[in-house]
């Protein structure tokens, strides 16, 4: 089972704390659709002996475009590749864009899950943020669309400056109120060359702290797991059965086609991504040229890339796995590096899969930074 995820790369604003590729000049819209459409056709042969099981337009807002476009592109997929028989279809949201007309229309395209970018129901977090909604949205657009989805995932982020306990709490106590199956929430990142991150140097904006944010990220672990939901990624909480499956297949090393300017794709064997401007990438696809470069990964790259998803997840990291596939070498790598976090019970093994405790969650990247190979090839 495979994935395709489309990238709409316009926004109404810019959020501050945003890196991703988008445009706010709306102007190729149409040009965009059309090459997105083209590209999925072009690139029907990767996926040849492939079955498609998710569709993910991110972005960028892909809210912003027309219900047709969004039609438009998953026929698109329909015609061109082979597709399970009920796939996630998942589309990237806004509060702002979901009027009660435009989620009744969504509801009935084949559309069957959303992901909206709710990030705080607090005023002042929002216009740090320089989010395009407000908390009156936020909340209307929730009681709608849980009326017409039942798979709805709200975005909240923490560790803003000046965001106390009690407020974070109250934000992830509104979000359940509302009976959404699945949160994703992250710590806000200081970006470089983002807006945010020229407020903090100009003194405008404190630097967001991390002991605050690991505060923040436990009091969501507990409030979340107390209220029934999964922590099976570490960013990503789920009741039963509606844990992302487009997510999912990305940590669990699936293959996925990345369409659209700046996305990514993996066979598995090698990382490609699409030119990251709108322009080069209308007029490469235009000129019936694929706009992405490829990179082969080597074993190393492939053992370290397991061991960063691995460890984030609740699969953890298969000792057996590291042995079949990489060999010996890497899994008494793996076992060396590993012991120093397993005494101060940061890791643990069960059943031979090596994860990450409790106390060790937060800091996963970290850890599997320090239990990644440098070239042995």
């Amino acid at each position: 089972m495979s994935g395709i995820y489309i990238h709409i790369p316009f926004c109404k604003q810019a959020c501050h704390y945003c890196d991703f590729h988008f445009s706010t000049n709306l102007k190729k819209k149409d040009e965009m659709v059309l090459a997105l459409a083209k590209e999925i056709e072009m690139r029907k042969s990767e996926f040849q002996n492939e079955i498609v099981e998710t569709i993910y337009f991110g972005g960028g807002t892909p809210s912003i475009l027309e219900i047709s476009d969004l039609k438009f592109l998953i026929d698109a997929v329909y015609k061109n590749y082979k597709v399970v028989e009920n796939p996630e279809i998942t589309v990237e949201a806004n509060p702002d864009d979901l009027t009660e007309n435009r989620i009744i229309e969504l509801s009935k395209n084949k559309v069957n899950r959303l992901s909206i970018g709710i990030q705080s129901f607090f005023e002042d977090d929002l216009k740090t943020m320089n989010r395009a909604h407000n908390v009156e949205e936020a909340k209307k657009c929730l009681e709608i669309a849980t009326q017409y989805f039942d798979n709805i995932s709200i975005d909240l982020i923490y560790g803003v400056p000046e965001m106390s306990n009690e407020k974070w709490l109250q934000n992830i106590e509104t979000a359940l109120s509302f009976g959404v199956p699945h949160i994703s929430s992250y710590a806000l990142t200081v970006e470089p060359k983002t807006a945010l991150h020229s407020f903090i140097q100009k003194g405008i904006i404190p630097q967001p702290d991390d002991e605050v944010a690991q505060e923040h990220f436990h009091i969501l672990v507990d409030k979340l797991s107390e209220n029934g939901f999964i922590h099976y990624e570490l960013s990503n909480f789920g009741k039963e059965n509606y844990f992302s499956k487009n997510n999912s297949s990305y940590w669990l090393g699936k293959k996925y086609i990345g369409i659209g300017p700046s996305a990514h794709s993996y066979d598995g064997k090698n990382r490609g991504w699409n030119v990251s401007n709108n322009s080069l990438y209308i007029k490469s696809i235009q000129e019936n040229k694929l706009p992405i470069e490829i990179e082969i990964l080597t074993k190393t790259d492939r053992y370290n890339e397991y061991i960063m998803t691995g460890l984030r997840t609740i699969w953890g990291v298969s000792l057996e796995r590291i042995e079949q596939e990489f060999g010996k070498t890497y899994l008494d790598y793996l076992n060396q590096q590993a012991a120093k976090f397993i005494e101060d019970h940061l890791l643990f093994v069960d059943d031979n899969i090596l994860r990450t405790t409790k106390k060790g969650k937060f800091l996963s990247d970290g850890i599997a930074s320090d239990l990644f190979l440098l070239n042995l090839e």
